[in-house]
């Protein structure tokens, strides 16, 4: 029987990623990170852009225009590409992800890359996260997760992560940043964030990585039988 898609939304610092690939990698899936690949466009955009240039949307498109993203699993993390270049650690400064809502928001961009990622989904076992894969890239889904908690939970975790990687961060503006990030990801007129009707809804506020793991996976072995 064909594996199932496994399609997980939600807002930033849900932990979406960490749960996908976990869910993934128990299911013998393939983990396709679509929050990736905007900020690996993210990326691009900033390497081009010189002191004086400003981020209109016609440069972020330009920029975007040529461009090649390659997502493989290795040594248990996802390696990023762009245009043959590895920019897997690159993509996740705090100049990335204060770009990202405003790359991501752009009907050009989306379209790009919701062509490749659907093109990713065909074969089935496949696990993927974002903000619109229920919605808009995958909306006929085997299963699809709302994962969220709250911005203060979020903060704190996006918070640790970032100082553990050695960046000096603080609490509140990492806080305002998601903020910010969910208001423009949820109002953006472009596919935004929502969640359908027929997703599971999971607040993984106080639950641990083990414990949020285990509830998608019940809900994906409810759905196969």
């Amino acid at each position: 029987m064909q594996g199932l898609v496994i399609a997980i939304d939600g807002p930033a610092g849900a932990g979406k990623s960490t749960i996908a690939k976990i869910v993934a990698k128990k299911l013998g899936y393939v983990y396709i990170d679509t929050g990736a690949m905007y900020r690996a466009v993210a990326w691009k955009v900033l390497a081009e852009k010189k002191l004086d240039d400003e981020m209109t949307d016609a440069f972020i498109i330009n920029a975007a225009k040529n461009i090649d993203i390659d997502l493989k699993y290795e040594n248990d993390k996802t390696v990023v590409r762009v245009n043959g270049t590895d920019v897997t650690n690159e993509i996740r400064t705090p100049e990335v992800s204060g770009a990202v809502s405003q790359v991501a928001k752009l009907p050009e961009v989306r379209e790009k890359m919701v062509t490749l990622q659907r093109k990713m989904g065909e074969n089935g076992a496949i696990v993927m996260d974002g903000r619109d894969i229920a919605s808009h890239v995958l909306p006929n889904a085997d299963v699809k997760i709302f994962l969220t908690a709250s911005i203060d939970e979020r903060a704190r975790r996006r918070c640790k992560e970032m100082t553990e990687k050695g960046y000096d961060v603080s609490l509140d503006e990492i806080k305002r940043d998601i903020a910010a990030r969910d208001k423009a990801d949820t109002e953006r007129k472009v596919s935004p964030l929502v969640r359908v009707p027929d997703a599971e809804l999971v607040d993984t506020t106080g639950m641990s990585i083990d414990e949020v793991t285990q509830k998608i996976l019940s809900i994906a072995e409810a759905k196969r039988s």
